[in-house]
């Protein structure tokens, strides 16, 4: 029997969940500082709340549940693992309409679950870092996420990250300019999507294979570049007629307000960039960093998704960080900072023989008083044994209560580190441990 958990997922040792929680934690904290406040919702849905939201390529990631009981034999399916946290937001705006303010901001940072075959960065179980606003087609809002994202990024150390926006209405003037019928567009975007993964011959092999004739697949691609202009906007404005477009206007307002945003500089202009998922409407963005095939985290407006559920149209924008892939990225680059890495102890203490344990006890207690992580060494082991599992989980202090050091009043500490060892006074310990913790 295989131990290994199955593809696309998981297991968790302490030093992933360590990583993990340090960037959740960040996340968080700048999500609440923003004015975003919590939300969950349950791991699967109705089947009807999730088909249809996503386009084909979409549905066919779903991971369906199948009936159960005396309904089993049936193999149909009635629910459905979730596979974003934006539907789900949807769904809970429309049932709890009249319980949420006017402006709902929320963050959601729960695992979602896709059949998508797995690669570098991508699984079939993995978690989303959530922001949304409901209520509002204000391009304020757009410009406060991205700022909100940009400020994350940069506290975990990233420096390098672009943000690129796009803007579905101008993707919907290129493909009827290169004379793509409205039957080809969906099929087009997915393709079109695919560009920084497949380059300019695979997505023209596929548009091909799609039916998109050879002056439609040149045309796309001709404008595809756009992004490399200093004045992609005008120039491609220019190119295709459409001064005055609400499209272009809306992303001059985006940039313009977030210019003294921490996200102001990041922005770039992509042409290329779709966002599959069928149900955007407005302007859409990704987080890219170099040697990363796919992005840390996308988003964007999509103003009719709640009014499937609803019955009524209601604006909504919302972004997507992807914690795996930015957790790959990280320790790939090694930017996790020292306490994170080194374990989640901070001293070992040892048990110098089978009459000391109770002091030892009581010396573990004290420390994780004081505010250290502290573990206890169960047996009365060769002194030798207890610094190699010290030293085998990283913990970079020991602390030893010998006959001589207890007769003193003192506690020996050793830094695994640096192999030093001095004796301080017991009232000193976790003092002296604190003072060199980050040394």
């Amino acid at each position: 029997m295989s131990t290994k958990p199955p593809s696309g997922t998981r297991d968790f040792l302490p030093s992933d969940v360590r990583r993990r929680e340090y960037v959740i934690g960040v996340v968080r904290q700048v999500y609440e500082r923003y004015g975003f406040e919590p939300l969950e919702t349950p791991a699967f849905e109705n089947i009807e709340t999730l088909l249809g939201k996503y386009g084909e390529e979409g549905n066919k990631l779903i991971f369906k549940i199948l009936k159960r009981g005396e309904h089993e034999s049936s193999g149909e399916a009635d629910l459905a693992l979730r596979y974003d946290l934006t539907v789900p937001l949807a769904r809970v705006v429309a049932q709890y309409q009249n319980e949420l303010p006017r402006f709902f901001k929320r963050y959601q940072i729960q695992p979602v679950w896709r059949a998508d075959r797995p690669a570098r960065g991508r699984f079939r179980e993995f978690y989303q870092c959530d922001l949304d606003t409901v209520g509002t087609t204000s391009p304020l809002v757009e410009a406060e996420q991205m700022s909100a994202v940009a400020e994350i990024l940069t506290r975990l150390g990233f420096q390098d990250f672009v943000i690129r926006i796009n803007h579905r209405a101008i993707l919907s003037l290129l493909l009827t300019k290169a004379t793509l019928p409205p039957s080809q567009h969906s099929d087009a975007l997915v393709v079109l999507d695919k560009l920084d993964k497949v380059g300019r011959d695979g997505v023209s092999k596929e548009l091909a294979e799609k039916g998109v004739s050879e002056s439609g697949r040149d045309a796309l691609l001709k404008w595809m570049g756009a992004g490399e202009r200093a004045d992609w906007l005008d120039w491609l404005e220019r190119e295709l007629d459409a001064a005055d477009h609400p499209a272009f206007l809306n992303l001059r307002q985006i940039l313009d307000v977030s210019r003294r945003t921490p996200a102001g500089e990041r922005f770039r202009f992509d042409p290329s960039l779709a966002r599959g998922l069928s149900y955007y409407t407005g302007a859409i963005m990704e987080i890219a960093v170099p040697d990363l095939a796919g992005s840390l985290g996308g988003g964007g407006r999509y103003d009719n998704l709640v009014g499937m559920f609803l019955g009524r149209e209601l604006p909504a924008c919302g972004f997507s960080l992807g914690l795996e892939r930015i957790l790959v990225v990280m320790t790939e680059r090694q930017m996790f900072p020292t306490s994170v890495v080194r374990g989640g102890v901070d001293v070992l203490v040892t048990i110098w023989s089978h009459d000391t344990r109770e002091e030892s006890l009581a010396l573990a207690s004290e420390l994780r008083r004081a505010g250290l992580r502290v573990d206890l060494y169960p047996e009365a082991d060769k002194i030798g044994k207890q610094f190699k599992y010290a030293s085998a989980r990283t913990v970079p202090f020991v602390a030893i209560l010998g006959d001589d050091e207890r007769a003193r009043g003192e506690v020996a500490m050793k830094d695994l580190r640096s192999g030093d060892q001095t004796s301080v006074s017991r009232a000193e310990a976790a003092s002296y441990v604190k003072s060199r913790l980050d040394g």
